[in-house]
C-alpha cells in the first residue's frame, strides 16, 4: 500500500512543501526513511513506533519505506513525526486523510502526544500562498498559527485525538483566529536618566531615521542607560514588521504560546565574548544568529572594543544590505538582518581619556592602540558619533524633572510619518535605509549647504560613505523640525557627530 501527504520544510526564514511518501510492502522488516533526513527526521523513526503503539493501533510488521520529497534538499527538525506516522496508518488503512489540500506538523512524544515544534508561522504562510486550506499542528502552535490569516488551523493533542478526527466520529473544532489584547509595554524611561541633553537629542535623531550610533565616554557617564531607553522612543512596528520578526522568533523557539506575536521592537545585548557565527547566524544547518533576532529593533554592543575584531568586521555587509546570507555545503539559508547598532565603549583602556580631573593613567600609544580596535571601514557605516561625557553634581543633583518617553516618542513617530509619505511605493523604510537614488531624490543640497558640507570633507577627511551618511543624518533633522528642505543648520549639527579623532590619541 502507498499514501501520500503534505508537510513544510525551512530554509532560513521561508517554508516550501516536502511531501512525504509512504510504500508497505512485504518482506522483512524494515523501517526506512530516505530524502537527505537529518539525525533528528531518522530518529522519527522510534519516536513514531513507539506514539502508534501506545495509541492503541498495530504497527504493521513490513517493509515501510518512507520518502520526503524533494529528495535532493536537506530535512531538519521534529515536525515530520506527525506526517510520517499519518503516512504509515494511512498506507495501512487505519484512517482516510483530507480531501482538501492539507499541511500536517507536530513532534510526538512517545506516548503518542503532540509536542510543540519550532517555525510553525513561516511554514504557515508558506503554505498559504501555496495554496494548501488546513494545517493540523500541535495545539500549543495552533494561536501562532492562525497569525498567517487564511488557514484553517486544527490544534491536536494527541494521535488518538486526531485519528477519531480523521474518522469523522470525533471532529476537532478549528482554532479561533488569535487576537492580541491591548496592552501597555513596560520600558525604561529616558525620564530616569539626569543631564545628557546632548546624547538624548542624538538618541532622538537616530530613533527618528533609524541611524546607527557609537557613544563614547567614562565608566559611569550614564551610555548604557541611555542604550537601554533607546527602545522605549522607536515607532510602534506596522503588523508586516511584527510577521517579520515573529517568524525569526518562532524559528528560535522564542515566542511563548499565550502570546505569540512580537509586537515590541526587539533590543538584543550580546556579550563581547560571542562568536562570529553567533552574531551573524550558523552552524551544520544555518540559524539566525544575534543581527537576525535583532531584526526591526536594536542590537547593542557595549564594550565595543572588547569584542574579537573578526566578529565586528563580519557585520559590515549586512549593515549595508539589510540581510545576511550563510553558506554551506548542504546550501545557504539568508536571513533578514535590518537592525540600529548601538555601541558603547570608553575612550581608553582605563576610560578616563580627556576627563579634565586628569585620572587616565594611560599612554598616548595605549590610546591610540585601544581606538585602533574599530575599524575605519567599520566607523564609516555609523551615522551618530557622540561624546558622553561624566556628569558632575550639580547635574546629579538638579531636581527639575528630565522628559519623558513619551514626549520624545511622539516627535520621533511625527518625523517617520514624513518619511512613510516620501518613501511610499520605494523600498527605504526611514532615512537611514536610503540608497543612492533616494538620497538624490530627497536629500538635495543648496548652496550654503554644499559650501559647508565642502569644509567639512576636506578639514575631517570623509569618505564618500561619511558623506552620504551625514546627509541622511542632515535629512531626519529636517524631519524632525518640520522643514522641508535640508538647511545649512541640519548640515551642521549632523557634521558634529562625525568630529570625534580616533588617531589623535
Amino acid at each position: 500500500m502507498i499514501s501520500r501527504l503534505d508537510s513544510m520544510g525551512l530554509n532560513g526564514v521561508e517554508g516550501y512543501a516536502v511531501s512525504v511518501e509512504c510504500f508497505i510492502s512485504s518482506g522483512l522488516p524494515v523501517f526506512e526513511v530516505v530524502g537527505l533526513p537529518d539525525a533528528a527526521v531518522k530518529e522519527a523513526r522510534e519516536r513514531v513506533r513507539a506514539a502508534i503503539k501506545n495509541s492503541g493501533f498495530k504497527f504493521p510488521v513490513s517493509r515501510i519505506t518512507l520518502n520526503l520529497a524533494p529528495a535532493n534538499t536537506k530535512k531538519y527538525g521534529t515536525f515530520y513525526d506527525l506526517p510520517i506516522l499519518l503516512g504509515i496508518l494511512a498506507a495501512s488503512d487505519v484512517c482516510k486523510l483530507p480531501k482538501e489540500k492539507t499541511v500536517f506538523l507536530g513532534e510526538l512524544s512517545l506516548e503518542g502526544r503532540l509536542r510543540p515544534v519550532q517555525g510553525v508561522l513561516p511554514m504557515a504562510i508558506a503554505a498559504r500562498k501555496l495554496g494548501f486550506t488546513t494545517l493540523y499542528v500541535p495545539a500549543e502552535n495552533a494561536k501562532e498559527a492562525t497569525l498567517a490569516e487564511g488557514l484553517t488551523v486544527i490544534p491536536v493533542t494527541c494521535v488518538a485525538q486526531l485519528i477519531a478526527h480523521l474518522r469523522g466520529e470525533e471532529l476537532i473544532m478549528p482554532e479561533a483566529q488569535w487576537i492580541p489584547e491591548e496592552y501597555e509595554a513596560e520600558l525604561l524611561d529616558f525620564a530616569d536618566v539626569k543631564g545628557q541633553e546632548n546624547a538624548k537629542r542624538a538618541l532622538e535623531i537616530a530613533a527618528a531615521g533609524g541611524h546607527n550610533v557609537l557613544m563614547i565616554g567614562p565608566p559611569g557617564s550614564g551610555k548604557s542607560m541611555l542604550a537601554k531607553r533607546l527602545p522605549s522612543i522607536l515607532p510602534d512596528m506596522t503588523k508586516d514588521e511584527s510577521l517579520e520578526v515573529t517568524k525569526i522568533h518562532s524559528i528560535m523557539g522564542m515566542l511563548p504560546s499565550e502570546a505569540p506575536l512580537v509586537r515590541q521592537r526587539p533590543f538584543r545585548s550580546p556579550h563581547h565574548t560571542i562568536s562570529p557565527a553567533g552574531l551573524t547566524g550558523g552552524g551544520t544547518i544555518p540559524r539566525p544568529g544575534e543581527i537576525s533576532i535583532a531584526h526591526k529593533g536594536v542590537l547593542f554592543l557595549d564594550e565595543l572594543p572588547e569584542f574579537r575584531k573578526e566578529v565586528l568586521e563580519v557585520m559590515r555587509q549586512p549593515l549595508e544590505d539589510g540581510v545576511v546570507t550563510i553558506s554551506r555545503a548542504s546550501g545557504a539559508a539568508s536571513f533578514p538582518s535590518q537592525f540600529q547598532l548601538v555601541c558603547a565603549m570608553n575612550p581608553c583602556r582605563c576610560g578616563w581619556y580627556g576627563d579634565p580631573s586628569g585620572r587616565c593613567v594611560c599612554s598616548q600609544l595605549s590610546v591610540r592602540q585601544y581606538l585602533s580596535k574599530i575599524s575605519g571601514p567599520l566607523l564609516d557605516r555609523i551615522d551618530i558619533i557622540l561624546e558622553v561625557p561624566a556628569l558632575n553634581f550639580e547635574k546629579l543633583q538638579n531636581r527639575a524633572q528630565p522628559e519623558a518617553s513619551a514626549e520624545i516618542k511622539q516627535r520621533v513617530n511625527t518625523a517617520r510619518l514624513v518619511q512613510q509619505n516620501r518613501f511610499a511605493g520605494m523600498r527605504c523604510r526611514c532615512n537611514a535605509d536610503m540608497k543612492t537614488r533616494e538620497l538624490r531624490q530627497c536629500c538635495e543640497l543648496d548652496e550654503g549647504c554644499v559650501a559647508l558640507m565642502k569644509q567639512a570633507f576636506d578639514a575631517l577627511g570623509l569618505t564618500a560613505r561619511s558623506y552620504d551618511r551625514i546627509r541622511k543624518v542632515a535629512r531626519t533633522i529636517a524631519d524632525l523640525e518640520g522643514s522641508q528642505n535640508i538647511q545649512p543648520e541640519h548640515i551642521a549639527e549632523a557634521i558634529q557627530y562625525r568630529t570625534y579623532q580616533f588617531n589623535d590619541g
